[in-house]
């Protein structure tokens, strides 16, 4: 029971705060994408693990440390989202999710490996 409830909050955290970094990166960065691929709540729910896939990846550092700086803003509009839902907003922890990138790079190194 407590593991398809944390499953539950794990995926309407991951869709609001989909939703909150699309409506701001419209607004404010062009050229930028930033998707959420992973939220993992600890039991308690005091926090989540976010992982974030930031495209282009030549900027994922310095986008993920501007996140993490305005982290309370945002658990803050994530709050205001999530107020009928949950009584208690965990504390996000960002993550970059380079999971695609380590992809392409395998089959970078298949295909020269193929070619030879």
């Amino acid at each position: 029971m407590q593991e398809r409830r944390l499953s539950k909050i794990a995926r309407l955290v991951q869709k609001e705060l989909a939703e909150l970094f699309r409506e701001n990166t419209q607004a404010n960065a062009r050229g930028v994408i930033i998707s959420v691929t992973n939220v993992r709540p600890t039991p308690d729910l005091s926090q989540c693990k976010v992982y974030l896939s930031i495209f282009p990846s030549n900027k994922s550092e310095e986008i993920l440390n501007e996140i993490k700086q305005k982290k309370s803003v945002i658990r803050g509009d994530l709050g205001r989202r999530l107020a009928s839902q949950l009584r208690v907003i965990p504390d996000l922890i960002f993550f970059l999710d380079d999971s695609l990138d380590y992809i392409d790079h395998i089959d970078e190194l298949l295909g020269k490996k193929t070619s030879k």
